[in-house]
């Protein structure tokens, strides 16, 4: 066929005698003008870069949106590409119905396409360099390309063609459209002046891009880059180069700021307040305060979400219009209708098989990016909303009053869990929204198009679904509770567990860790149970989800074929089919969706009640927001005070103190007085008065002390001066100066989650000196030495257990580092020893505050230091009993007087005993421990940290980046394997299956109505035919219900048996595991593998691995489908794949990188809050509010942008497979239209090639979670392949005597030991024989390896040489369980588990009652006992916290009692207990182990000096054997220097 530009069929079409404008292929070439035009401008300027004269402000490239109109333009711009697109395809199926080819029907059609592209291309560039001149080219575009269709438009109704021409409709269009795009042009030479103006307005970037911390461009961005995510390339590109980080993804933009949305949240609340504020019954409507602040994105996203949800209907529709055309194209063959004239009308245009294509394609692209664009949004605003909300919830934990919190109205529980739970709803209940309206129109679309495809059948289907639903509800209603089911025993389980590894060495030692495991066992099968309860429910919930379309489709077309006498045609089941798949969707999430919305409205009661609850009073002084204004730090000289004189009783002192000559007292004026209380009565919120009429003053500049007994109200004054209490009457008035300037110590040490340091500065200024001075002060400098990083070092929620002493001290460093007028210090002594606080008292009190003139105010319950004190206030039941100096007291009121001294006698005396004890070295030695395991551990220390990193994260940066794209294929064969062979054939198996009999229903379909449509059989053969038909399709359909139930439960199951074998493996070796390893290893790190990894392994893994074998099985069958039904689809397959393997690829690691950013995110900001509500007090005593909500702003946005991306990513993955799914959709119909299969397998192919585009983004999102899942089986392996100690001897244990040891006799010979192979030794050559029934002490500095030689009887440490013979038998020999249960021992740390008294004694229950009572006798706590409920029964808290650390020592030496071991070994057993404590257990250990052989290791050497035998240990080596007597004859002796140091 010839081409011309006017065709060569019709000679009058190039005559021009009736005019020039009246030849319509005239006005087409016209057309053509202002296209060649606008390329022949633009491309020189595009191509020649004069990009480098771009704006002079730094910004990110490509965000600049700042020419008005710009989002029309670009939707103006994507309407007329569109309709140029539909220019062409009328013009080409015009031109087909042709004789000869008319260029010129599409020939300026596809030029205008090109340059409508071009033109957005030019804008674009144009605008991100911000040069508006050059738009001028686009402005002459405009008006020509308007001119020119205008001039067309009146020919053609000059001509007589209307509304029914499809071209005149598209020009019509065209008019319009260049039209405005005028007007936008027109709009941005007026608003930006930049030609026909004199001064052109000169335009700024918004702040966030002049900012380059912002990295979240989504806002700022240009309309394709935000609906394809096209700015996020570069992240997730440079994530395979570096792991990304905080740095990576920068700041939040302002608008998506916490502050911002709590600003706008907060204004929308307050307005709802003023509404309800006459009517005392109602309160104020968050859900309308929310709408008000955050209802416009929701109504967009709604906007979006109904746009996709109606182009979602164009697949079916599509599909039946192109299998229809198909079938009348093969039934009309050979007919043909050509005609000169070539206008065609709309319904002949849709009618074509190859434009259906085509629109299916566009809609499928427009619905996809409408779907993504309505997450994005809902997932923004419901990020800021969570972001609005917690601003809002901490606003007002700053803001409670303090009764609120200590009388339990508000616990800090539901706090938390406001902050971590039901912010998160309200959060996800907004993601969840716009479903709630767009799902009811989705559906009744739906039943209406199936209905008219099927008529009264298609109504049967939709019952069958709609009756469905509500069991769907039933079972996720099941789901929730066996969930919270699982989460108690997993609780419970994890205490045990904890247990376990707090008290490892006891039970090894003891030989109870088999008891102890079964215990744990026990428990985990409860979990167990309740986990298949939860398994059932997640498999049936599955299986509904398979099978509801598989039942739908049987009832509709079993009910059609009977029905009807007309047969089913390939288009109506296939449009139908494909119909149900869309149904189906939003009524398996609308069960969902309603359990959000009612958890929803139980989440805005909650915060309603908690945000009209009791606020703190505000005080004149309260309300201002100043910060405080530091002076400038004073360096501190030595000024000497008076000493206090230890040796002389304090009475003594007392009566012989003269005031001392610091400080003359004067009489009073204003500026003397601090702060002045006149006729106080305060309540902690219960209308009583706590403390009442109180008349005080606090003198300027001295030291006031207030005394009494406890609970008389000291702490409640000195929070009713600070504001905490109730005001029932009265006043408290403050002297100017002070009102912002006070530093608070509370009675109960509250410290922050952060370094020392930065616990001591508390956001002031850091001033070496001062800081010097004042840890010196308060002794902290021993105490920070023993940290790993000094002051550097951690402490709090993740941190270093610091005793209480050492807790309060760093609370009083904190206040007397702050440089503040006013020092309120809540009973700082109370936690210390006698040195301490005499210390304290010295050097922070008596010389760093007063050097200062500061004004203290102190509480204390040590009456020895009421000499020091410049005035006193004696409180007594909530009154001032008496109030002056101590000399006005001693003068006015005796009695009291008298009453003090007396107390003093007693504290006196208590001194004494005090004295002997020291308790800070105890607490450093806890310290100390809890730092450093044992002297072995510091060798290993550092290259067993390396190790633990090496195998926690393979992604090291000198690993190579291969690793972090690499699948962890073993670890997921290791995981399937784990839950049996048997059960992951089956799996594998009824997968397989279950797919292939859902083909098997699809291509049954496709035939039946393929044959029924061909046979021109008699009717009786045809109804054989479909009853066979039917009976076929029946049972393929039952067939692939039941197979949908089986596969769900087997990956299940599969699963459970998994989680089941890994936990039980896991506990095994751990319990198994040398001690060496629990040393060596953090118990954080243990417990982490039985919390987290095994929950995600018992509740995460299943549900993924079955989604992903889903959708990989679903995707794998229709391509094949597709292939099927035309093979030549499998050449465009090639590029749509490699295509899709990148995406994944680069997906994945990003994925992974940005969710473990959103994971640590969130745990700090979750701990500021508990923080802050724990010490509410003392920041609002600090006036310290603004600058912890800063910081709560700052971890909340922090947290917010992480999840931002996460999601961001999310959706740039889901746009990109999703247009690979269009792309797969389009090659499928066009191929298969070519090579015309039969309608019936078309249909087949078009209806999987739909289903595709579905699952693509599925199979890669489960992908990345599932290798983020498989980290938690990585690390439990790493654990299993540890080794255990060796548990079998060569001994049988039926050869060791039953009563062995029966003597006692220890030899050891030539004993030479080890932690580990590789490790040096740390005892060596060691002899040495006791005789039975001997009392052997064993002493040695620390790190001599006197602790080793007590661990070396019990083989818990490698005997590589020489060996331990106890009555005659070499203990090498003997089964680990033999030796250690015949064995006893006293730890340092008394451990007691949870359980009864009975329990702790003797859990294996061998003993009788007479014995257990017997030996607490003999530990003198039988009385104790015997009043307890319960007697032996009495209950022991976790970590036996109901009794103190002597009882529970007393307890242990029971417990070694109990086990009648004719060898008890003591190591360092004394050490952590009072002197009283030890008197007893030395007594007892004379008396009722006088016929035992007793080695006792001491820490201090004086408690072995009556033993029969002592070995003096040096680095290893025996160096002294003798007894005490004959050892200290020796002068110059190690124990003679031992003794004499008293170490």
């Amino acid at each position: 066929m010839k081409a011309a530009f006017c065709g060569n069929d019709n000679a009058s079409a190039y005559d021009i005698s009736a005019g020039v404008l009246k030849n319509v292929c005239f006005v087409d070439a016209l057309n053509l003008v202002p296209h060649v035009f606008l390329l022949f401008i633009t491309f020189p300027i595009l191509f020649i870069g004069w990009g480098s004269q771009s704006s002079k402000v730094q910004i990110h490239h490509n965000t600049w949106l700042h020419f008005p109109g710009h989002n029309l333009r670009w939707i103006l711009t994507f309407t007329l590409l569109f309709v140029h697109v539909c220019e062409i395809a009328e013009g080409i199926v015009s031109d087909a119905n042709m004789k000869s080819r008319h260029l010129h029907l599409f020939l300026p059609a596809m030029m205008g396409f090109v340059a409508a592209t071009t033109a957005i291309v030019y804008y674009h560039n144009i605008e991100t360099s911000n040069f508006p001149k050059l738009l001028l080219a686009l402005f002459l575009y405009w008006i020509m390309a308007f001119v020119t269709k205008t001039i067309k438009l009146v020919r053609y109704c000059e001509d007589g063609v209307t509304f029914s021409q499809l071209r005149f409709c598209i020009t019509g269009i065209m008019v319009i459209l260049y039209g405005l795009l005028m007007a936008v042009e027109i709009n941005v030479i007026r608003v930006r002046r930049y030609v026909f103006f004199m001064n052109p307005q000169k335009v700024k970037p918004p702040e966030d891009l002049q900012d380059l911390g912002v990295r979240f461009l989504q806002p700022f961005v240009n309309l394709l880059s935000k609906a394809t995510y096209w700015w996020m390339n570069t992240l997730i590109i440079s994530a395979h180069k570096k792991p990304i980080d905080l740095k990576a993804i920068g700041k939040l933009p302002i608008a998506m700021r916490a502050l911002t949305n709590y600003v706008c949240l907060k204004e929308a609340y307050e307005e709802q307040k003023k509404k309800v504020a006459n009517q005392p019954n109602k309160i104020p409507s968050i859900w309308l305060a929310m709408y008000r602040a955050f209802g416009r994105p929701i109504l967009l996203s709604s906007t979006f979400r109904y746009l996709a949800d109606l182009l979602g209907f164009a697949g079916p529709l599509c599909i039946s219009g192109i299998v229809e055309s198909l079938q009348n194209r093969t039934d009309t063959t050979g007919k043909s209708n050509e005609t000169s004239t070539s206008y065609l009308s709309s319904q002949d245009f849709l009618k074509n098989a190859y434009v259906l294509a085509v629109l299916l394609f566009l809609a499928l692209i427009l619905q996809r990016t409408f779907l993504q664009a309505s997450y994005y949004v809902t997932i923004e605003t419901g990020i800021n909303l969570r972001g609005a909300l917690l601003a809002m919830i901490y606003n007002k934990i700053l803001r409670l009053s303090t009764s609120n919190l200590s009388m339990g109205e508000m616990t800090l529980g539901q706090i938390n869990n406001l902050v971590a739970i039901e912010t998160n709803q309200l959060m996800w209940f907004l993601f969840l929204c716009p479903n709630l309206w767009a799902m009811p129109v989705q559906i009744i679309m739906g039943v209406i198009l199936l209905y008219n495809l099927l008529r009264v059948s298609a109504l049967v289907g939709a019952a069958v679904i709609v009756l469905l639903a509500p069991i769907q509800y039933f079972i996720a209603t099941k789901l929730a509770e066996a969930q919270k089911s699982t989460l108690d025993y997993s609780t419970e389980r994890l205490k045990k567990t904890n247990e376990i590894l707090k008290g490892i060495k006891l039970l090894k030692l003891y030989a109870w860790e088999h008891i102890f495991c079964t215990s744990v066992e026990e428990t985990r099968t409860k979990e167990l149970i309740s986990l298949k309860t939860f398994a059932l429910y997640t498999s049936l919930s599955i299986f509904m989800n398979a099978a509801i379309p598989i039942a739908a489709v049987l009832a509709t077309f079993v009910t059609y074929e009977y029905q009807n006498e007309a047969t089913l045609q390939p288009y109506q089941a296939f449009a139908s089919l494909s119909l149900f798949h869309i149904l189906v969707t939003p009524l398996f999430l609308l069960s969902t969706v309603v359990r959000f919305a009612v958890k929803a409205v139980i989440s805005v009661q909650k915060l309603n009640e908690f945000l009209i609850s009791d606020e703190i009073g505000d005080d004149s002084w309260r309300s201002a927001e100043s910060s405080l204004t530091y002076e400038s730090c004073k360096k501190h000289t030595g000024l000497h005070t008076k000493a206090i004189n230890r040796k002389q009783p304090l009475r003594h002192q007392l009566d012989s103190y003269e005031q001392p000559p610091r400080r003359q007292p004067r009489p009073f004026e204003t500026d003397d007085i601090a702060i002045k209380v006149t006729n106080g009565y305060f309540s902690w919120g219960s209308g009583l008065a706590t403390l009442s009429n109180i008349n005080i003053r606090i003198p300027t500049g001295q030291m006031t002390m207030i005394v009494g007994q406890v609970g008389c109200g000291k702490s409640s004054l000195l929070l009713a001066i600070l504001g905490e209490m109730q005001t029932l009457e009265g006043k408290v008035l403050w002297n100017n100066r002070n009102r912002y300037s006070v530093a608070y110590a509370a009675q109960k040490p509250w410290l922050l989650n952060a370094t020392v340091e930065e616990n001591i500065i508390f956001g002031s200024p850091f001033n070496k000196q001062r800081y010097k001075a004042v840890t010196d002060a308060c002794s902290l400098q021993p105490d920070i030495d023993l940290l790993p990083f000094g002051d550097q070092t951690e402490i709090g929620e993740r941190g270093i257990n610091l005793s209480g002493g050492q807790r309060q001290r760093i609370c009083v460093a904190r206040a007397l580092y702050q440089n503040t007028n006013i020092v309120f210090l809540d009973d700082p002594f109370s936690a210390l020893d006698i040195h301490l606080s005499d210390h304290l008292m010295q050097e922070g009190i008596l010389k760093f505050l007063q050097e200062d003139k500061r004004t203290l105010i102190l509480v204390t319950h040590k009456l020895q230091y009421l000499p020091h004190a410049d005035w006193i206030i004696a409180m007594k039941d909530g009154y001032v009993l008496r109030e002056g100096t101590l000399k006005d007291i001693q003068t006015k009121d005796v009695e009291l007087y008298e009453h003090w001294k007396t107390l003093m006698n007693r504290q006196d005396q208590e001194l004494e005993k005090d004295m002997e004890t020291d308790q800070t070295t105890l607490e450093r030695k806890t310290l100390r421990r809890a730092m450093y395991p044992r002297e072995s551990k510091a060798q290993l220390e550092d290259e067993d940290e390396e190790e633990e990193e090496e195998e926690d994260d393979d992604d090291n940066m000198s690993t190579v980046m291969r690793l972090r794209t690499k699948m962890p294929w073993r670890t997921c064969w290791r995981y399937l394997t784990s839950g049996g062979f048997f059960l992951l054939f089956l799996m594998i198996f009824s997968k397989l299956l279950k797919h292939s009999v859902i083909v098997a229903i699809d291509y049954w379909l496709a035939r039946w109505t393929s044959m029924e449509n061909k046979t021109g059989d008699s009717i009786e053969r045809n109804r054989e035919n479909k009853s066979h038909h039917v009976a076929v399709f029946s049972t393929l359909c039952g067939a692939g219900i039941v197979l949908c139930l089986v596969t769900s439960l087997t990956v299940e199951w599969m699963g459970l048996t998994a989680a089941k074998n890994l936990h039980h493996n896991l506990l095994n070796k751990i319990i198994l595991g040398p001690i060496r390893f629990f040393d060596t290893t953090p118990l954080g790190l243990i417990l982490n593998r039985f919390s987290a990894d095994t929950n995600i392994i018992d509740q995460h893994i299943p549900p993924t691995l079955e989604s992903l074998t889903r959708s990989t099985l679903l995707c794998l069958s229709a391509i094949g489908m597709i292939s099927y039904a035309t093979p030549w689809f499998l050449v465009a397959l090639v590029p749509l794949g490699v295509a899709f393997y990148f995406i994944q690829k680069y997906f994945r690691v990003a994925s992974k990188d940005l969710q473990e950013l959103d994971d640590s995110t969130q745990l700090p900001l979750l701990c500021h809050f508990s923080e802050t509500a724990e010490g509410l007090t003392t920041i609002r005593a600090f006036r310290h509010e603004a600058r912890f909500k800063q910081h709560m702003l700052e971890l909340t946005d922090t947290n917010n942008i992480a999840y931002l991306f996460l999601s961001a990513a999310n959706r740039w993955l889901e746009v990109r497979t999703d247009y690979l799914g269009a792309c797969i959709v389009l090659t499928a119909a066009v191929t298969s239209i070519t090579y015309e299969p039969d309608s019936g397998v078309l249909g087949l192919g078009l209806l999987y090639a739909l289903t595709i585009t579905n699952y693509l983004n599925w199979v890669v999102r489960n992908l990345a979670d599932l290798e983020v899942q498989m980290g938690a089986v990585k690390k439990v392996n790493s654990f299993l392949t540890m080794e255990s100690e060796n548990y079998e001897g060569t001994m049988d244990p039926s050869q060791v005597p039953k009563d062995w040891p029966q003597e006692g006799e220890i030899k050891i010979e030539d004993l030479c030991v080890r932690y580990e192979n590789n490790l040096k030794p740390v005892l060596k050559h060691v002899k040495a024989y006791i005789k039975p029934g001997q009392k052997v002490g064993i002493c040695g500095r620390t790190g001599s390896g006197k602790s080793s030689l007590s661990l070396a009887f019990f083989r818990m440490v490698d005997i590589f040489d020489g060996k331990i013979v106890i009555d005659g038998i070499d203990i090498c020999k003997l089964p680990l369980h033999t030796l250690r249960s015949r064995l006893s021992i006293i730890l340092q740390d008394p451990i007691l588990f949870s359980g009864s008294i009975r329990f702790n004694l003797d859990p294996e229950c061998k003993c009788t009652d007479d014995r257990l009572w017997e030996a607490l006798e003999i530990a003198q706590l039988k009385n104790m006992v015997k009043s307890l409920p319960g007697g032996l029964d009495a209950v022991v808290t976790e970590g036996g916290e109901n009794f103190s650390v002597g009882q529970r020592q007393l307890f242990c030496l029971a417990r070694a009692f109990v086990r009648k071991s004719s060898i008890l070994i003591m190591d360092e057993a004394t050490a952590s207990i009072d002197m009283a404590t030890e008197n007893i257990l030395q007594k007892v250990v004379m008396t009722a182990f006088v016929d035992r052989t007793v080695v006792t290791i001491a820490h201090r050497v004086s408690q072995i000096l009556d033993g029969d035998i002592v070995l003096v240990l040096s680095e290893g080596v025996l160096a002294e054997c003798d007894s005490a007597s004959n050892l200290l004859l020796k002068e110059d002796g190690l124990f003679t220097t031992l003794v004499k140091t008293n170490k």
